[in-house]
């Protein structure tokens, strides 16, 4: 049996490290590597998710005294739910669909869940628009 000195030279130089640089390189490893579940948001962020994009959301008002309709763009990047313009949104959407977020705009607020499958999407939604208690349903297009 034949033993390689090049990488026992190789293992050799390990032990000049210093502690410290020991930590940064373990620090760099694990990065690299990542924790459970950031190797499924890195290839979300690389291959993108099925519902990827700009949704057009219309909330209809059906009970409460919320009496306008109203349509604001929602952005969906990988499981992420976020506000393509005005107002916080945030929420997330499962592999399969179902969709879950919060919105806020000044001191009114509504949280709402629903499936998105293809091309579109509805659900329900509830909260205080205005002071008032509203709920209604909502229909998303994706642009």
């Amino acid at each position: 049996m034949t033993i390689l000195a090049r990488p026992i030279a190789f293992f050799a130089d390990f032990k000049a490290l210093s502690a410290s640089k020991w930590i940064f390189a373990a620090a760099v490893l694990a990065a690299m590597v990542g924790a459970p579940g950031a190797a499924d948001a890195r290839r979300a962020r690389i291959v993108g998710g099925a519902y990827d994009g700009t949704w057009n959301v219309t909330f209809t008002p059906r009970a409460g005294n919320c009496s306008s309709t109203n349509t604001v763009p929602f952005l969906v990047s990988g499981r992420q739910v976020s506000s393509a313009g005005g107002g916080r949104v945030t929420g997330g959407v499962s592999p399969g669909g179902n969709v879950s977020v919060t919105i806020t705009v000044g001191a009114s607020w509504a949280n709402g869940s629903g499936r998105l499958a293809g091309n579109s999407g509805a659900g329900r939604w509830s909260g205080v628009i205005t002071g008032d208690r509203c709920s209604g349903v909502w229909q998303a297009i994706r642009s």
